[in-house]
């Protein structure tokens, strides 16, 4: 290895770490200099006063011995006599509080040979003993400039201070405000550099962004066949996705300049700064192209524009908006410039941006489903220090519609739950209660419930979980609890079925086992209580989803009012219509009522023991419940998924095996292979 070679990484890296220079430090300084000149340069008197005076009276206080010090100056003809303390009063008239402690007598004298002649005589007489000192008027004059131009230049000065701090430093047009924001990324300074390896899950997604990697690596790939690079790809997806994080595998992968910034960056309080950005981006970016732009939450700036001014439409915003269009496809060509933009709020954006030719490819980035769960938890899990009993398929499926970020937090959240109680590593327990934890909230285990209230508590979370045990197309009971954790009293915790689809039935049996809760009050304790909100709230708007939405009412059957419109506040039915679905929500649901309490009076032994060992232990799980009542006679959706993928794999593996022992048989001895074909003599 060449010495030089070694030692450049260390350079650069010194070279890094300096201190970049700061145009506002001499801005401070500047700004200081003039105040104190300003407060310091009014006169050297210090503040105190004076008062012209002939010479003649000048030779009389002078020989009566009020003079305490003489200062002249040789450029005006004037001299100054300071008053000693003591005559103050006679000469003035006033104390010291109204003329200062050092006030003077200004006067014009005629020669300097004159006047020192008769500070001489006044000396050998004893009437003065001060000192004769000499002043040029060049101090003052500066300082009369100062006090003049001092204010102008330091308002300018505070001016353009504050226009470079919102205008993001120097650069083209008036103080740079309409330079880009955009972040350069270079792959040879990165020091975290993520690829397509740290992105699990998102498969669809990863392999689209891979192609646009693709097309700046090999463009003659591509363009041999007469295709044309696509201009831009906008992924969509909910928060929490991924769609940021693809990006900086894009970064991480591509090899080309990318360019990072936020829609947020383009709006500034100026008139016109936001399209001045957006083409300083695209000019930067066409000078190192082939090259990548990435916009993140772009409906900042790409909402859709307003047809009315009455709808409150922001002209900065839309010509922001109207640079963008034509950057990306105007006149003028992006050759090799690529655009990436991610948001989770698609439906808000302009058609315009929308078009094939500016984004051609829209990208779905959606929550993870089970078996890409599992993939990011295996990702997650790689820094933390976890025990053999952490089950990674378990925890995919006890997380059902979190999102990546969502599975971060789980992570961290266990292993901070795990340092809490001094563990050396990270268990299954710990997971499970991270999951709880961001799902009901902290655990309140110091909140005092009387016997009675906890004894009402545990009858409307037995009830959920019996109703979910005896029907079909209820999500799987995982575990009951009674105590406290966020704002709910108690809770039931069940595994999730991930349907593609869900029927009317489905939808039912769901809502039957919401109302299990307040049944259970009413048959066992002989009153409601006030417990049941958020199931009644959940019950209300999935049947008002099933009649209005989804068309599975008897009295409305195939129809769908939803309506996509945000600033349409009229109901896209009549009053009549509204009346009818009132009436369904309300048979409905009383319909799924009374089928709660069939079920539990069905079960009422068995619902009996389930309160009672909440009461006593106050957290009882599935196999608890199974004691109880026996096996459940449907397996879940997940259950099904996890044997039929656990068959593939079988499956395959037998086929791979089979092959190889194929292969095997056919690679052996040719020699031997003949003689058994010879016909012997």
């Amino acid at each position: 290895m060449n010495p030089s070679n070694s030692n450049t990484p260390n350079l650069n890296n010194n070279n890094n770490r300096m201190p970049k220079f700061n145009i506002g430090w001499i801005y401070g300084f500047a700004i200081i200099a003039l105040i104190v000149a300003y407060i310091m340069g009014g006169n050297t008197a210090g503040g105190s006063a004076g008062k012209q005076a002939s010479y003649t009276k000048f030779q009389t206080y002078m020989m009566q011995g009020y003079a305490q010090s003489i200062v002249v100056n040789k450029d005006n003809g004037k001299l100054k006599m300071y008053v000693k303390p003591q005559y103050i009063r006679q000469l003035f008239n006033a104390g010291t509080n109204q003329v200062g402690t050092t006030p003077f007598i200004e006067v014009e004298y005629g020669g300097i040979d004159k006047l020192e002649n008769f500070v001489d005589y006044a000396r050998s007489k004893g009437s003065f003993k001060g000192d004769l000192s000499y002043e040029s008027d060049q101090g003052s004059l500066l300082m009369a400039i100062l006090q003049t131009v001092g204010p102008i230049i330091l308002f300018f000065a505070i001016w353009m201070f504050l226009m470079r701090r919102m205008g993001g430093g120097g650069g083209p047009g008036i103080l740079g405000v309409g330079k880009s924001k955009a972040k350069v990324y270079d792959k040879q300074k990165g020091e975290n550099v993520i690829t397509f390896k740290d992105v699990a899950g998102q498969e669809g997604a990863k392999q689209e962004v891979q192609e646009i990697v693709d097309f700046l690596k090999n463009p003659k790939k591509y363009t041999e066949l007469g295709g044309k690079i696509p201009t831009g790809a906008l992924l969509i997806g909910p928060p929490g996705t991924g769609k940021t994080l693809l990006a900086k595998a894009v970064a991480g992968e591509a090899g080309v300049p990318f360019f990072s910034m936020s829609g947020s960056d383009f709006v500034e309080m100026f008139v016109g700064v936001g399209a001045s950005r957006v083409r300083d981006l695209f000019r930067q970016a066409k000078e190192k192209a082939p090259c990548i732009i990435f916009i993140d939450e772009i409906d900042a700036v790409g909402r859709a524009r307003s047809q009315s001014p009455a709808m409150g439409s922001n002209d900065e915003r839309e010509s922001t908006l109207n640079a963008l269009l034509t950057e990306m496809d105007g006149f003028g060509t992006n050759s090799g410039v690529i655009v990436l933009a991610a948001t989770n709020r698609a439906d808000m954006l302009d058609k315009a941006l929308l078009r094939a030719g500016r984004f051609d490819r829209q990208i779905n980035v959606d929550l993870p489903d089970l078996n890409e769960r599992k993939a990011i938890f295996e990702v997650h899990l790689r820094p933390i220090k976890k025990d053999d009993s952490v089950d990674v398929e378990m925890l995919a499926r006890q997380t059902p519609g979190f999102s990546g970020a969502d599975i971060a937090n789980v992570c961290n959240e266990a292993a901070l739950i795990a340092a809490r109680y001094g563990k050396k590593s990270v268990g299954k327990q710990d997971f499970l209660d991270a999951v709880d934890r961001i799902i009901g909230g902290l655990e309140k285990k110091t909140k005092v419930m009387t016997a009675a209230e906890k004894r009402s508590i545990a009858i409307h979370e037995a009830g959920h979980a019996t109703i979910s045990w005896f029907t079909e197309h209820a999500n799987p009971l995982v575990k009951v609890s009674i105590v406290p954790r966020g704002r709910a009293l108690g809770a039931a915790w069940y595994m999730p079925e991930e349907r593609q689809i869900t029927t009317k039935e489905a939808m039912l049996d769901e809502i039957c086992s919401l109302l299990g809760g307040r049944a259970a009050e009413e048959l066992f304790t002989g009153h409601i209580s006030t417990g049941a909100i958020n199931d009644l709230e959940r019950v209300t708007k999935s049947i008002y989803g099933m009649i209005a939405y989804a068309g599975m009412s008897d009295k409305l059957p195939n129809i769908s009012y939803y309506n996509n419109n945000e600033y349409n506040f009229q109901k896209p039915y009549s009053e009549t219509t509204a009346k009818i679905m009132d009436d369904e929500v309300l048979r409905m649901i009383a319909e799924q009522y009374d089928r709660a309490k069939k079920i539990l009076l069905e079960h009422k032994e068995g619902h009996n023991k389930l309160a009672e060992k909440l009461i006593e232990r106050e957290v009882i799980f599935a196999e608890d419940v199974e004691k109880i009542f026996g096996k459940r006679p449907w397996v879940s959706r997940s259950e099904e998924i996890l044997e039929e993928n656990e068959k593939n794999s079988q499956d395959s593996q037998l086929s791979q095996n089979s092959q190889d022992s194929q292969l095997s048989q056919n690679s052996q001895d040719p020699q031997d292979h003949q003689d058994s074909q010879t016909p012997k003599e």
